[in-house]
């Protein structure tokens, strides 16, 4: 038995391990790169593997960047089951279908550009082929429908008459629709079938509702292996969510190799316990202000922890109950998910709006915006509010439209509650931000580019962390030393390169027999 490491290995996207065994070949999650828009692209269409010759993909969670590639593996012939929690596979109908409207949107967007730009140069050389479409506007007109519509067959008619390189996207809704038709949804503790002699059963990891710690035990010439995949691990004490398990049946215990997550590997988040004095601190600063807070949120798991907050905060009141829109239809839809499995959360919540005919996630306050003319028009809107938008790393989505109409007015707050990826719009804007502030606000401030236009980068930036859904160092080591397992060996990944080093490091220490492994690497799981 070995496994090989493709992704998410010294990086936090795109995580993806294969464990052969025997004939069977099972794909411990297969999460889309993200980052750079260039690179990221050019690692998410090359799959190292025949997707044909996969038995099994078992999916540690939901988020895209564990799931987000599933669509293209099975476009690419894999035809076996994704095996996932049940609260996994409902959140994955959404946000897989989602990321392909995404994609086409942005491959969309993007042809149209390529398309006005040739006919606006093609109006200016004089020895240029012509267009009808004359002017600036004329162009704009004949692409677009309307406002906010493009008119994808002009634009195709253009790229194809011009033969110009279009812009496609990794996968569709029908690839992803296909992909959905996959999936098998399970309960935590129960053993599953994923090849010969060979089984997987989930754990609660604490990290997001439905996410799990996957134990697959496996027999070949007469011995059993167990490989424990962590996936991303939680923190302890959250709101909503139960903490990552620790007790483990005996079965469980003895762990040849563990391959385990290290995104704050050398990082401590801020007390779980403080998260609603730091949030009202930072209401109370808007509201002084006069201004409103933009959140990019990760539609699932993060908006409703925050919803969740906000609404305790309002129920104590504690904080000015400003308005609060979450501007996400994914999120929206994702919302109902959480409404739907009361069975995972944790007991706080049973018993602070369960047993008291309460929804944590819905108040007066809160207003789920849907329509496109709705979002714009809250764009425009000078009154003090919070708005929860989605992508979480400001990679696209409609946090991208609310930046650029807020991010120059000094009244207003962008404010970061989880992880940003490097080479994200989010990271620059905290980067740049905590700079901006470190350096008391002195000079113009920094520029941002976002749609290819710079902007000031004149908002406050401030960072929550103990919203962070990913465990930090020395609750990695808690979940480790508190938990009843024997651990043999354990390979580090799912951490940018300086944090799962310093971890390997930290882990080395402790007295645990750990390496960060690097991409395409194959480790046998025999000579443990």
């Amino acid at each position: 038995m070995n496994v090989t490491f493709h992704g998410a290995v010294r990086e936090v996207t795109g995580s993806a391990h294969l464990l052969a065994n025997g004939k069977d070949r099972i794909l411990l999650d297969c999460g889309m790169f993200q980052g750079r828009r260039k690179e990221s692209a050019e690692k998410n269409r090359h799959m190292p593997f025949d997707g044909s010759a996969i038995t099994n993909v078992i999916l540690s969670h939901a988020h895209i960047d564990h799931s987000g590639r599933i669509p293209l593996l099975a476009r690419n012939g894999f035809s076996g089951r994704v095996i996932a929690t049940r609260v996994t596979r409902d959140a994955c109908e959404y946000l897989l279908m989602d990321a392909a409207h995404i994609q086409e949107s942005d491959a969309n967007y993007l042809n149209y550009k390529m398309a006005r730009s040739h006919l606006s140069h093609l109006k200016d050389n004089p020895s240029g082929k012509k267009h009808p479409a004359k002017s600036n506007s004329e162009i704009r007109k004949f692409l677009k429908k309307g406002r906010h519509e493009l008119n994808i067959e002009n634009i195709n008619e253009i790229i194809q008459t011009y033969r110009l390189d279009p812009v496609t996207p990794l996968y569709t809704a029908s690839d992803a629709e296909d992909a959905l038709s996959l999936f098998s949804g399970y309960p935590y503790r129960h053993p599953v079938t994923i090849g010969k002699d060979m089984t997987c059963t989930f754990y609660d990891a604490g990290h997001i509702l439905g996410s799990a710690i996957s134990m697959i035990r496996a027999r070949q010439n007469g011995r059993d292996r167990t490989i424990c995949f962590t996936g991303d691990i939680g923190r302890f004490g959250k709101p909503i969510l139960r903490d990552p398990v620790t007790a483990f049946p005996e079965e469980h215990r003895h762990i040849d190799l563990m391959i385990m997550e290290s995104t704050y590997g050398d990082r401590l988040h801020e007390p779980v316990i403080d998260l609603k004095p730091r949030l009202k601190a930072v209401m109370e600063e808007a509201v002084e202000r006069g201004g409103s807070i933009l959140i990019p949120s990760f539609a699932f798991g993060r908006t409703q922890e925050l919803l969740y907050v906000l609404h305790e905060l309002y129920m104590e009141g504690a904080v000015p109950r400003l308005p609060i829109y979450v501007d996400s239809p994914l999120a929206v839809k994702l919302t109902k998910v959480f409404g739907e499995h009361p069975e995972v959360y944790d007991r706080d919540t049973h018993e602070t709006f369960l047993q008291n005919g309460r929804n944590p996630f819905t108040s007066d306050q809160m207003h789920f915006v849907q329509s496109v003319d709705e979002s714009i028009a809250l764009t425009r809107d000078k009154k003090s509010h919070i708005v929860i938008s989605a992508s979480g790393m400001c990679e696209a989505g409609r946090i991208l439209h609310h930046l650029r109409y807020r991010i120059h007015n000094p009244r207003n707050t962008i404010l970061i509650v989880g992880f940003m990826a490097q080479h994200t719009l989010g990271r620059r804007i905290l980067e740049l931000g905590q700079a901006y502030e470190a350096d008391g606000r002195k000079g113009q401030p920094p520029m941002v580019k976002i749609f290819n236009k710079e902007y000031p980068l004149a908002a406050h930036v401030k960072k929550i962390g103990g919203f962070s859904a990913h465990a930090d160092r020395d609750e990695m080591m808690h979940f480790l030393q508190a938990s009843n397992l024997d651990v043999k060996r354990i390979a580090v990944v799912h951490g940018e390169e300086d944090q799962s080093l310093a971890f390997a490091d930290f882990l080395g220490q402790k007295g645990y027999d750990a390496f960060v492994p690097e991409a395409g690497q194959t480790v046998s799981v025999d000579n443990n």
